[in-house]
C-alpha cells in the first residue's frame, strides 16, 4: 500500500539493511524493514534520512509487527532542519511525541501536524524557532486528544479568570479554580503566561513573545504534561534534550 509517509526514527539491522519507524497518513505508525539500505546500489539511496518525507510503499502483512519497505519516494529531505539545532531539537521533539505517543492506528490530523509542522520549523526566522516549537507540541498533543482544560477548572468545571493567572495541575487535567488549588501541588502561572499558555495550546493569533526564564517554564509545562498524559513512562530523550536547552 502507497501512503505519505515521514521517517521518525532508523535503527541498522545486519550488514546491509535497515529499520524504519514511519509515521504514515493512511497505516499510523509503522515499523518496516528497507532491505539492502546499505548497498551502495540501493533503490532507497539517501533517502530514508531521520524527518524525511516523501511516499512509502509498504507491504503489509496482518498481525506482523514489522513490514517490509518496497519504497520511498523522497519529497522532501529537509536539510535546513539539521544545519540548526534549535530547528532540529524541535522537530526531534515533536517526531518522538508522535512516535512514542500516538495510537496504534490510522490518524490523519496526527500526521499533518507533524508534516506541517515540520515545514513550519524549516522556514520560521530564527528568533521564532522556541515558541514556535512549543506551540507545534501543545496543537500535537491537543489533536491526540490530550488538550489541557484552561477555560474551566479541570477538577469542578468552575469557569476561570485567566487574567488572574492560573493554577496549573497536569496530573488533574490542567488549570484549577482557586478553590480546588488549595492545599493542592500545582504549577503557578501570573496573568502573562497564563495568556500565553492560552495562545500556544489554542494555536489561534500571533505566537507570543516569551524571553528566556518564561521559554523554559513553558518548555518544562509541556514536557511534564507529555510524560504525564502520553508518554505511559517511556524514556523520552529528544524531548528531555530539548526542554533543557536554554
Amino acid at each position: 500500500m502507497a501512503t505519505p509517509a515521514i521517517v521518525l526514527a532508523t535503527f541498522r539491522y545486519g550488514d546491509t539493511s535497515k529499520i524504519v519507524r514511519l509515521a504514515t497518513r493512511d497505516l499510523g505508525v509503522q515499523s518496516a524493514i528497507a532491505k539492502g539500505a546499505f548497498r551502495p546500489k540501493s533503490k532507497f539511496g539517501a533517502a530514508l534520512q531521520v524527518l524525511s518525507d516523501g511516499v512509502v510503499q509498504l507491504y503489509i502483512k496482518e498481525g506482523r509487527e514489522l513490514q517490509t519497505l518496497g519504497a520511498f519516494d523522497l519529497s522532501k529531505l529537509r536539510i535546513e532542519l539539521a544545519g540548526d539545532l534549535d530547528r532540529y531539537a524541535a522537530a526531534n521533539a515533536l517526531a518522538e511525541v508522535m512516535l512514542r505517543c500516538a495510537p496504534p492506528a490510522p490518524h490523519p490530523a496526527a500526521f499533518d501536524v507533524l508534516r506541517n509542522g515540520l515545514d513550519a520549523l524549516t522556514i520560521s526566522p530564527k528568533v521564532a524557532v522556541d515558541v514556535l516549537g512549543l506551540r507545534l507540541l501543545w496543537q500535537l498533543v491537543g489533536v491526540l486528544g490530550f488538550a489541557p482544560s484552561l477555560e474551566h477548572c479541570a477538577r469542578c468545571a468552575a469557569p476561570l479568570d485567566l487574567t488572574q493567572g492560573l493554577a496549573f495541575s497536569p496530573s488533574d487535567g490542567g488549570a484549577l479554580c482557586p478553590r480546588c488549588a488549595t492545599g493542592h501541588p500545582v504549577s503557578r502561572l501570573p496573568a502573562e503566561d497564563a495568556r500565553s499558555l492560552r495562545q500556544l495550546v489554542s494555536g489561534e493569533g500571533e505566537l507570543p513573545v516569551l524571553g528566556p526564564k518564561h521559554l523554559v517554564a513553558h518548555r518544562r509545562l509541556v514536557a511534564r504534561w507529555v510524560r504525564e498524559h502520553l508518554g505511559e513512562g517511556a524514556t523520552l530523550p529528544a524531548l528531555e534534550y530539548w526542554q533543557s536547552r536554554t
